[in-house]
């Protein structure tokens, strides 16, 4: 057998790149000596949600933020260690690990031959399919959801199977490409399962969101581009701007400004995805951003590529 050539950091540069325009921008270290890389991915692109094999052939530690999504990693060889909450979170086959949005996590140890089946749940989609799911009241997606799943029995194990699936067919990355509808149910199937069975004890109970915090959720929603202040919200609320930020944090895990520009970044990705010939300054300014600049570095954060990227 020839001997295994020496990888070079461009080689495992370029590996990186790969998954990270697929899934998350991230910092990769090769423990010991450099490996060959032999990645292994395979994305379906549903939209809101992503579902992917990834692998990387050799033993790598994985620094993440996970900007603005959820992923769901499910061993199907090997072993995938991680830092969680509450202290380490090693899966197997049969298990998977549920790394929260927007939250900083070391993967300490993805083995050489582990290969996971992942699934990357966009975050404020799958917040307004948990409040639609799973009650009358908002349901802090990042706050109920476990940090590792066990998938061999129940609904998790049906929830498996049905991502499994929709894995077959990753041969095909663009399936349903041009039937947006069957993309926008099958992506509605995969979050339903995973919300009944990840979260079987939430949104029982009648919790209700404030009055005042739906008004303003209402308003941003029907007139994202308007030129909103703190102010202009909270008297829309019928409160103070410190009440209404208090509010915010506490039924939407965020501030009231995060969530407008957090809505103008999704009405802009959409429009930058349609490819209806606007100029990346135009999408910005027409959805109220003060300036290309800032709405590239916010876009850069929400989503790890650059608008100009969507817009290709």
């Amino acid at each position: 057998m020839p001997a295994r050539r020496s990888a070079t950091a461009r080689d495992w540069e370029q590996v990186s790149k790969a998954v990270a325009n697929a899934y998350f921008p991230h910092e990769l270290t090769v423990p010991g000596g450099r490996r060959e890389p032999r990645l292994t991915l395979r994305t379906l692109d549903l939209g809101p949600v992503l579902i992917g094999y990834v692998g990387w052939g050799a033993d790598v530690q994985v620094e993440c933020d996970y900007p603005g999504a959820y992923e769901v990693n499910m061993p199907l060889t090997g072993h995938l260690v991680s830092r969680g909450r509450h202290g380490v979170v090693t899966s197997v086959s049969g298990q998977a690990t549920v790394f929260r949005a927007d939250t900083p996590t070391l993967i300490s140890h993805w083995d050489a031959t582990c290969t996971v089946l992942g699934v990357k749940f966009d975050r404020a989609w799958l917040d307004r399919e948990a409040e639609r799911v799973l009650g009358p009241g908002p349901v802090r997606t990042s706050v109920v959801l476990p940090e590792q799943l066990e998938l061999g029995s129940g609904a998790l194990r049906d929830w498996r199977t049905l991502v499994g699936g929709l894995a077959a067919h990753l041969r095909e990355p663009r399936l349903f490409a041009d039937q947006p509808v069957v993309r926008e149910q099958l992506a509605g199937a995969v979050a339903t399962g995973f919300l009944l069975a990840g979260c079987p004890d939430a949104g029982r109970g009648p919790v209700a969101r404030p009055r005042s915090i739906s008004r303003v959720v209402d308003a941003v929603r029907d007139d994202p581009a308007r030129a909103w202040r703190a102010a202009d919200m909270a008297a829309v609320a019928g409160t103070s701007v410190r009440r209404l930020q208090e509010g915010f944090r506490e039924w939407m895990g965020c501030s009231p400004t995060e969530y407008l520009v957090d809505v103008r970044l999704q009405h802009a990705r959409a429009e930058l995805d349609a490819g209806r010939g606007a100029s990346v300054s135009e999408v910005a300014a027409r959805w109220g951003f003060s300036s290309a600049s800032r709405f590239a570095a916010a876009y850069r954060r929400r989503y790890g590529c650059a608008p100009s990227q969507s817009r290709r």
